[in-house]
């Protein structure tokens, strides 16, 4: 399941780094994220509670932060499992600089199975994209 688009934050390019860096910040601005916690440098464990049409559930799973060339670039890799299924995949973001502001791009071939892969790629697809808008619209807060 392919997922990318941009988003535009009135800040500086070293500011939205730094944000996007912060594992607190990130776990506050998550949809549906319970729990956070640092397992080693730039690795994460997190539980969260997402749902989709009618399929509800938690998942467990890891993130890591691989790839960083500060501050334009850095893949956020993920996977995770629960009840309704696994999601699995790595989130290639890139920040570019625009005269005070700051786009950033994100990509992504996200790997989706069980119940939660049978309600179709055009709905996971769209919720999805509105999962990334309300992780973004909470960043805004920190910055």
């Amino acid at each position: 399941m392919k997922i990318e688009g941009t988003y535009t934050f009135k800040a500086p390019r070293d500011r939205v780094w730094q944000v996007l860096q912060d594992p607190k910040v990130m776990a506050q601005c998550m949809p549906g994220c319970e729990e956070m916690k640092e397992i080693g440098p730039d690795q994460f464990e997190a539980t969260m509670k997402v749902g989709v049409a009618s399929v509800k559930g938690s998942y467990k799973g890891k993130l890591a932060i691989k790839d960083k060339r500060a501050p334009e670039h850095y893949v956020l890799s993920g996977e995770g499992a629960g009840g309704p299924g696994f999601m699995k995949g790595d989130v290639a973001i890139d920040l570019e600089d625009r005269g005070g502001e700051t786009v950033l791009k994100y990509s992504t071939d996200a790997k989706v199975g069980g119940i939660i892969a049978g309600l179709g790629q055009r709905m996971i697809g769209g919720v999805a994209k509105m999962i990334v808008d309300q992780f973004f619209k909470k960043v805004e807060e920190f910055i």
